[in-house]
């Protein structure tokens, strides 16, 4: 009786592994596909956060130092070219985390690590836009001696969230299936061109940085 008991968990456990990391593969491509398919649109978004600086606030910070508070800062102004490209793409976002929120592995690292980047979508997704000319406006303001608090708050809720788009953690691939490698590879490669995009927003963070006069 006991034996019949226990006998059928270890393969109930893996079924659920096998159903759940199938449906993570999939969540986990839909997602980068979606955003590969909109980076013109999240590359002018991005570049409209450095012309609206630029046309509404240029140089506010000129001659200001470069201490903690100029790099808690520059942490904002990243914050605000991220959002910028990733509210182009926030219905596949939400779909993601949806779809993988509730996802459960016999693995708990691997579950809390999936659950762990979901949030961190989530959060990225729904972040609303800092206003950068009026907080740095009132660093100045201060005497370059206190932070606005909504960069305070923004900076709390971003740094710590802030994720490359697409995510397969390497502890999924015991559960892999063969059927899934032509997915699984594909994803890869739109991860590989998604990293290839935030390298090239890497300039337009240090021409925004110089038209604001913020110090890293």
């Amino acid at each position: 009786m006991l034996a019949l008991a226990v006998g059928p968990a270890p393969a109930l456990g893996a079924q659920t592994d096998v159903t759940a990391t199938r449906a993570y593969v999939k969540a986990n491509y839909a997602l980068v596909h979606s955003a590969s398919s909109v980076l013109g649109r999240a590359r002018v978004a991005y570049r409209d956060v450095f012309r609206r600086a630029r046309a509404e606030c240029p140089g506010a910070a000129a001659g200001s130092p470069q201490n903690p508070q100029s790099t808690q800062l520059s942490y904002e102004i990243i914050g605000a070219m991220v959002t910028a490209a990733v509210q182009t793409n926030v219905p596949a976002a939400t779909a993601y985390v949806r779809a993988v929120e509730h996802l459960r592995w016999s693995n708990g690292g691997l579950t809390r690590t999936v659950h762990a980047y979901a949030a961190n979508v989530k959060t990225i997704a729904t972040l609303a836009h800092p206003d950068l000319c009026g907080d740095i406006k009132a660093w100045v303001a201060s005497g370059y001696r206190t932070l606005s608090p909504h960069t305070v708050s923004f900076d709390a809720r971003f740094e710590p969230a802030w994720v490359a788009i697409g995510n397969l953690p390497s502890a999924l691939a015991r559960y892999e299936s063969s059927d899934e490698r032509p997915l699984l590879s594909r994803s890869e490669q739109l991860e590989s061109k998604l990293t290839d995009f935030e390298s090239e927003a890497v300039e337009t963070y240090g021409e925004l940085m110089n038209a604001l006069g913020v110090l890293p």
